[in-house]
């Protein structure tokens, strides 16, 4: 381009983990970049969504720790919690590593506006608050996902509902929540409240928690909930929401199915859409899908030549170590001459239930769909750790296999430790690891993750009818 022909060589539009990584790496190149940030730095992931709800689930399994440390031998009296304690201590690691975000685009020489960014054109954005108008050669959108509702119409009485921006902000403890959801979100939370010994409710529509997870797992989570305490009321949705005067508990929820729930907490986990409205992504003439995401190619370029897109709001993978790889995956091809892109396949993920559950690959269902037969090796028991504090809770384990060659197709397990187990077979997956390589590999012994090693006979499904 011609020299000072735009304001900036990149302006990245938003501050999470995949447009700050975006915009340092190419910053380091030379390049001049802006970003704009109408709330704090560090996304989604940072300020309100992985991190401080990965705090909640330390807080509430301590809790339970210190109950089953009793088989131990261990007796502690007089234990409490306090959540003002606890709250206050998770916000300023929050207030810390949102700081770091900061000074590292700071120090990178990157422009900062913490301000709303709008498009007026391809190449032109106008910052909301101050008026200001910028241009870019190239625009990286990475405005994250928001949380959704439905409207007031299709439930009366859903503004009394909180969402997952808001439950980091209690003030209190809740003394009854109900939540609305069946996704991790909902599990977690669920999971979290019922471990701080608040009475837990979860309305979900199906039949059964984690849609678009494997079989087992969702079997396995589900009964999990129910052997946390928490009430699960299946095949239901809020029909309206009533707030009543002078009550203890100042909220009845009526249900699809007749029944009701009164509590003083509602959360609204009932999914995330990508946060493009009030974008201008039409001035731009950037291409959105139905659900309000932004289409992207492969390289994460959109439809106009100079505009690209990373993160949640392409509604690929909506997990923050995805759009750090995109927006990294961006930088180096634009600014670095090194082109590349991320590949979507075989991503370990975690759901932070209690225990928590591991997974990498295809579910059995998905497998199948796609190879016709495959072979399943699956096992269920109870830790070591558990034969003497009284937790009942077993692993489950399922690796999936191609007959043909044999590779492993899935790994998944519910568990503790699951993540960080199915964190390492994450990389064996990328190397195409099959079923003989995990059985020639020596167990490590005495421990949940030998049983990966060990399992050596095919699951074959029981004769029905």
């Amino acid at each position: 381009m011609a020299e000072h022909a735009f304001d900036f060589d990149l302006f990245v539009i938003g501050g999470g983990s995949g447009g700050v990584r975006a915009a340092r790496l190419a910053a380091l190149s030379g390049a001049k970049v802006g970003v704009a940030e109408e709330y704090r730095m560090g996304g989604t992931c940072v300020i309100r969504g992985c991190v401080p709800k990965k705090f909640m689930v330390y807080a509430s399994t301590y809790g339970k720790d210190i109950r089953k440390a009793a088989g131990y031998g261990w007796t502690a009296k007089d234990v409490s919690y306090d959540h003002r304690t606890f709250s206050e201590a998770m916000h300023a690691e929050v207030d810390r590593l949102s700081g770091i975000y900061f000074r590292n685009l700071k120090n990178a020489g990157v422009e900062i506006f913490e301000e709303r960014a709008e498009f007026v054109d391809a190449h032109t954005l106008r910052l909301k608050s101050s008026g200001k108008t910028v241009t870019a050669d190239k625009i990286l959108i990475a405005v994250g996902g928001r949380p959704w509702r439905p409207t007031e119409e299709e439930i009366p009485g859903i503004e009394h509902t909180i969402t997952s921006n808001e439950v980091f902000h209690l003030e209190t403890l809740p003394k009854h929540i109900v939540i609305g959801g069946g996704g991790y979100i909902a599990v977690e939370f669920a999971h979290v409240f019922a471990g701080l010994g608040v009475p837990t409710c979860l309305v979900y529509r199906g039949e059964e928690v984690l849609r678009g997870f494997d079989a087992d797992v969702r079997t396995a989570v589900h009964e999990g909930l129910k052997d946390a305490g928490v009430r699960v009321v299946t095949g239901a949705v809020f029909s309206e929401i009533v707030k009543r005067d002078g009550e203890g508990l100042p909220y009845r929820i009526n249900l699809s199915n007749g029944d009701h729930i009164e509590c003083d907490v509602i959360l609204a986990a009932l999914g995330r859409r990508p946060n493009t409205d009030g974008l201008g992504s039409d001035a731009a003439g950037v291409k959105l899908d139905d659900n309000g995401a932004v289409v992207v190619d492969e390289w994460s370029k959109t439809n106009v030549p100079n505009i690209w897109a990373v993160g949640d709001v392409t509604d690929r993978v909506a997990l923050t170590p995805v759009a750090i790889r995109e927006g990294h995956a961006f930088a180096e091809t634009e600014f670095y001459g090194k082109p590349w892109h991320f590949d979507h396949a075989d991503i370990p993920t975690a759901v932070f239930s209690q225990p928590e559950v591991g997974t990498v690959g295809l579910t059995e269902a998905q497998a199948r769909k796609a190879y016709g037969a495959v072979d399943i090796y699956k096992t269920s028991f109870r830790p070591m750790k558990n034969m003497l504090n009284g937790d009942m809770s077993r692993v489950l384990m399922k690796i999936i296999v191609r007959p043909s060659d044999e590779k492993v197709l899935g790994v998944h397990m519910v568990g503790e430790d699951a993540a960080e187990i199915i964190q390492a077979i994450g990389i064996a997956m990328k190397m195409g690891v099959t079923k003989p390589d995990f059985d020639r590999t020596c167990a490590l012994h005495p421990s949940v993750a030998e049983e990966l090693v060990t399992m050596r006979t095919k699951w074959v499904p029981e004769e029905t009818g």
